[in-house]
C-alpha cells in the first residue's frame, strides 16, 4: 500500500471540494462533507469531464456534463448516462493533511 498526500485540511472547507493531482497524471477530487473527508476519482466514469466542475448535494456528486449523479460513499452511479462507478479512495487525515491510501501501482480509475 502507498499513502499519497493530497491537500491540507484547511484547503477544503466544509461543503466544498478541490482537485488534487497524483503522480502528475491522475486527478483525485477531495470533498469535505461537513467535516468528513472523502476522495473519488476526479474524472467522470462516463465521459472525460472534471468532476470538480460538478455539484454537491446531500452526499452525492453530480457531473455537470451529462448530470450523472454519484453516491459519494460507494461511488455508484445513481442517474444515467453513467453506468460505471467512480473509484472511491480510503482517506486518512494526519497532522492537518488529507491523504489517501491505495494499493501500490497505478491509481484505480474507472473509465
Amino acid at each position: 500500500m502507498r499513502r499519497i498526500d493530497l491537500l491540507g485540511v484547511d484547503e477544503v472547507p466544509p461543503g466544498t471540494m478541490k482537485m488534487a493531482w497524483v503522480d502528475g497524471t491522475d486527478q483525485v477530487l477531495v470533498i469535505n462533507l461537513d467535516g468528513a473527508f472523502t476522495a473519488v476519482q476526479g474524472i467522470c466514469s462516463h465521459e472525460y469531464f472534471e468532476l470538480d466542475k460538478g455539484f454537491l448535494t446531500a452526499g452525492t456528486l453530480t457531473c455537470a456534463l451529462h448530470l450523472s449523479r454519484f453516491d459519494l460513499h460507494t461511488g455508484e452511479p445513481l442517474d444515467p448516462p453513467a453506468e460505471l462507478p467512480v473509484a472511491v479512495y480510503d482517506v486518512i487525515v494526519e497532522e492537518g493533511r488529507i491523504l489517501i491510501e491505495v494499493p501500490d501501482g497505478p491509481l484505480e480509475v474507472n473509465e
